[in-house]
């Protein structure tokens, strides 16, 4: 029986969801969203804050700034208080409020966004911010999850690998995009692999990550308003925009069988199915990684006022998926 000591130490990293009797497409889908800070959040966290810890970056009296959309604040709020350090996180008015309420709850502060940048939307407003904290005091230390290679590396180190082990003959990797670490760690580590896997990403629509034209995000996780320094095009074989709408579908078509997911997974499950369904190749293994679970989108994506206001009425009267609306 595992005993831990610190909530970090805890992951469970080998469950797979055969999704093929739901969508009709072979697809496995790794669930990353079993540990105490619920998403894959926690390894990117574990990697840069033990970084920055053995680079003397971080001291007793630091206090951790980032800047997220939620699921790497509250990562970052459970190795804080798991070490001792205060964090604050710097998030918009995007993130759901289940989300910044776990953080406080686990002894961190929260500074909510509320306008964006007029250029850099959101994420331009969030990091502005994080440096002027950073030069009003020396104490503050941001990781930034948008720079640090440690970001990839936890990756490239453990969910890349855990892949390997299980699925020897992986023909095809669906890997949502947001700061792209998870993307650039797993697509790095299957490029030296013994076979060739073909990578694709899944963006938001509305993304300009792979230089789609900007527009309105509402669900927060995957997509951003500027493009991430991570990025490294020539690892990425193919790209699936999905709309939100699409995203929320997929959501609820899961949750009809029983399986709740965050809307990052929607939309790695909509942006999978689509590309799958293009394939003249029958029989292709394939796998797709969904970040956290649903918990925390109770009011948003599983609410249907909250759906129906921003996305019109017809949004879940679809029994059937819809697949993603763009693809490159």
């Amino acid at each position: 029986m595992p005993v831990i000591s610190v909530p970090q130490a805890f992951n469970e990293d080998d469950l797979y969801v055969d999704l093929e009797g739901t969508f009709g497409h072979p697809l496995f889908l790794k669930c990353e969203g079993f540990n105490f800070a619920g998403s894959i959040k926690l390894k990117a966290a574990t990697e840069m804050v033990e970084a920055a810890e053995r680079d003397g970056l971080l001291t007793p009296g630091s206090v951790l700034v980032e800047s997220s959309s939620g699921n790497l604040g509250v990562a970052l709020s459970m190795i804080a208080a798991s070490k001792g350090y205060r964090f604050l996180c710097v998030t918009d008015a995007r993130c759901n409020l289940a989300t910044r309420l776990m953080m406080e709850a686990l002894g961190s502060q929260v500074h909510v966004i509320t306008e964006p940048d007029p250029v850099s939307g959101f994420l331009g407003a969030r990091i502005d911010h994080v440096r002027a904290l950073c030069a009003s005091d020396d104490r503050y230390v941001w990781l930034n999850q948008y720079t640090n290679p440690s970001n990839g590396m936890a990756h490239y180190r453990r969910t890349a690998p855990a892949i390997a082990r299980q699925f020897p003959d992986l023909d095809v990797l669906f890997v949502g995009a947001g700061t792209t670490g998870t993307l650039m760690g797993c697509a790095r580590y299957f490029r030296e692999w013994h076979r060739p896997v073909r990578i694709v990403a899944v963006d938001s629509v509305g993304s300009v990550t792979f230089g789609g034209a900007p527009g309105r995000r509402m669900i927060p996780g995957l997509g951003t308003s500027k493009r991430p320094p991570l990025l490294d095009e020539s690892y990425v074989d193919d790209v699936v925009c999905v709309a939100e709408a699409d995203t929320i579908r997929a959501c609820h078509r899961l949750a009809r069988r029983g399986f709740l997911f965050g809307g990052s997974t929607g939309t790695v499950v909509s942006g999978a199915m689509d590309w799958l369904s293009r394939q003249e190749k029958q029989g292709l293994t394939a796998v797709a990684i969904a970040p956290d679970l649903g918990e925390r989108y109770l009011e948003t994506i599983y609410q249907a006022n909250w759906v129906q206001d921003l996305y019109g009425d017809d949004v879940l009267g679809s029994q059937s998926l819809t697949t993603a609306s763009q693809a490159t």
